[in-house]
């Protein structure tokens, strides 16, 4: 059974050094994932449209869901914020593909909610999570 531990900061080394933010907050085993857009290792959001952008961004979820000992099947909510819902309904079989690729065909509850911007003004979609990892693999040693 989980402790009643003190949150622990989870940031991955390969995401952008984060800088008054964690990319996730482990509490228990309960994993808060911080919205993630699709930035690269250098801080710039990789080119191309919504499904390159969906890619890179549920990566940066799955590499700090990965680095506290979880795997995809843990996931239990993710809230995708949209810039443009008809260009993400437009390419929903690739942008499904790619979930499956990085995912498998597991898939917990979701919300897509439509706004007008988000932090990085190129960026079209950010990804949100929660995720509750077993306590058989989950990694509390992981801080920033």
């Amino acid at each position: 059974m989980a402790t009643n531990s003190a949150p622990v900061s989870i940031n991955p080394a390969s995401l952008p050094e984060p800088s008054g933010y964690s990319h996730g907050t482990l509490s228990g085993n309960t994993l808060y994932l911080g919205g993630q857009t699709a930035l690269d290792q250098d801080m710039k959001i990789v080119p191309g449209g919504i499904v390159e952008q969906f890619r890179q961004a549920f990566g940066n979820v799955l590499a700090t869901l990965a680095e506290a000992g979880g795997i995809p099947q843990d996931l239990v909510s993710i809230t995708l914020f949209l810039t443009d819902i008809p260009e993400y309904q437009a390419h929903g079989r690739e942008i499904g593909a790619v979930w499956r690729e990085l995912a498998g065909t597991v898939y917990p509850a979701m919300a897509g909610i439509g706004t007008t911007g988000l932090w990085q003004p190129e960026a079209l979609v950010e990804i949100l999570g929660v995720a509750v990892i077993p306590d058989e693999r989950l990694v509390r040693s992981v801080t920033s």
